[in-house]
């Protein structure tokens, strides 16, 4: 079975369609190869796109008028993302979308996809849920830049990367700069709380990786409000 394949029979969304209509989808996909820091769709694009990642990352990003960026998506490998123009023609997309690292995208045109997803009631009512569910984390996104003070932020973000790799000690996949852009704050603000983490002993930092030594205090630091 072909990579694309096996994406779309296990998607939640594309798994509805029979067997000859994904076969039919894998045929009109557009692959797409992107270089490390490689900019998919700009903000205000008009992008009439659904894309699917088979590897690597795809970055949904906001960048004030001073140049600093916020992180408000970061999706991996199985998962979609959607222009806005996808659904309303002529909408320009909210966020500017990059790959942070070499990546392999497949993308369907608005006029492929749609008339299959109109035509096909559990797969548009899949998709609802997962814009929905993008909707809560982009909710929870702004509550925490709201509410949390920025250690509490990169508290429950390092909470999330041991989280995800069921490990005492997680790689460090991302640089200074996307952990500022992921809490929105800077580089030399994400550096200083880090090794505040450490001395208070709630995290071990070296050049490549954490090592997670108080989970429940880092835990009740990502809980301050």
């Amino acid at each position: 079975m072909n990579p694309i394949d096996a994406l779309l029979e296990q998607h939640p969304v594309f798994s509805h369609f029979g067997a000859g209509e994904r076969a039919e989808l894998a045929r009109r996909a557009q692959r797409r190869e992107t270089s490390k820091g490689e900019v998919i769709s700009l903000y205000g694009d008009v992008w009439p796109y659904l894309l699917m990642i088979e590897r690597g990352r795809v970055n949904g990003v906001k960048e004030s008028s001073e140049g600093r960026q916020l992180i408000v998506l970061s999706l991996g490998a199985g998962e979609v993302f959607w222009g806005l123009a996808f659904f309303k023609e002529g909408a320009g997309t909210p966020v500017t979308m990059i790959a942070p690292e070499a990546s392999r995208l497949y993308l369907w045109h608005r006029n492929v996809l749609v008339p299959l997803l109109l035509g096909n009631g559990p797969a548009l009512w899949s998709l609802t849920q997962l814009m929905i569910t993008r909707m809560q984390q982009v909710s929870e996104i702004v509550e925490g830049l709201a509410f949390q003070p920025v250690a509490a932020r990169l508290a429950g973000l390092i909470l999330k990367q041991f989280g995800q790799a069921g490990d005492t000690s997680v790689e460090r996949s991302l640089t200074l700069d996307e952990m500022a852009a992921m809490v929105g704050s800077t580089r030399e603000m994400v550096c200083r709380i880090l090794y505040r983490f450490a001395d208070e002993s709630l995290i071990e930092v070296t050049r490549t990786e954490f090592k997670l030594t108080d989970e429940a205090g880092l835990a009740e630091l990502a809980n301050q409000v």
